[in-house]
């Protein structure tokens, strides 16, 4: 995988696991390792949304695409509440992915103001299938990502002693 992103531009994001059982987080430390190439010691708190569950949070840095990365090392634990964020580079949108148990993975590009956008072809795409339907303002939310927002949103708040930690990836 390294060779494929020997030109690649670097990137940073973000890594919110909401909400993880306790016993799941060392599995989660350890597919973070093995994606980044670095040891990830994260910073686990209580989630004060979830008792009994934990939280941790890290800024990333690595090749473009690590984003991506990230989440596939996460889902092998579907009862993981967790965003990742991928910020834009040169030539390549910023993304974010949220995974929300029931609703599993959701995928979006991001400005670089934290807005989703939606392309030109699948606003297109959206419209054509829901013209007649009514259901444009639905397929519109979900595009959007609206119900993984509103199931996270009380999981987002950092709360007492929430700490962040920084993993870093050698791009190149």
């Amino acid at each position: 995988m390294h060779a494929l992103n020997q030109f690649a531009e670097g990137t940073n994001g973000v890594l919110h696991v909401h909400s993880s059982p306790a016993a799941v987080c060392p599995h989660v430390e350890w597919a973070l390792t093995a994606t980044l190439d670095c040891r990830a010691n994260l910073k686990w708190s209580s989630q004060p949304a979830s008792p009994g569950l934990l939280r941790a949070t890290s800024n990333w840095t690595g090749p473009v695409g690590t984003g991506a990365r990230l989440v596939n090392a996460l889902r092998p634990w579907p009862m993981l509440r967790f965003e990742v964020t991928e910020d834009a580079s040169e030539g390549v949108d910023g993304e974010r992915f949220s995974h929300v148990p029931g609703l599993g993975l959701w995928h979006g590009s991001m400005s670089a103001n934290g807005d989703v956008i939606l392309g030109e072809m699948r606003l297109r795409a959206i419209i054509a299938a829901h013209r007649d339907t009514g259901d444009l303002a639905s397929e519109l939310d979900v595009a959007l990502g609206s119900d993984w927002d509103t199931e996270l949103e009380p999981y987002r708040s950092g709360g007492e002693g929430a700490e962040v930690t920084w993993l870093h990836r050698d791009v190149g």
